[in-house]
């Protein structure tokens, strides 16, 4: 085994993949959320410099029908 797998490097707190620079973030902004025909939907995140220039797409609860 090497070093890594022994120790493997943990991120703490909440860390989401920015959609827009593909770079980890800690702070996590939802800019959209895709529906799925099955299973639950996938909200995608961007990182406080991208989510500004990004549209808000819809998300969670926004696309309920009969509402």
């Amino acid at each position: 085994m090497t070093a890594e797998e022994l120790f493997p490097t943990v991120l703490a707190g909440r860390v989401a993949l920015c959609v827009q620079c593909h770079t980890l973030t800690n702070a996590p902004v939802a800019v959209r959320w895709i529906q799925s025909n099955s299973g639950p939907g996938t909200t995608l995140y961007a990182c406080p410099d991208h989510a500004a220039e990004l549209a808000p797409g819809p998300l969670p609860g926004e696309l309920e029908r009969g509402a």
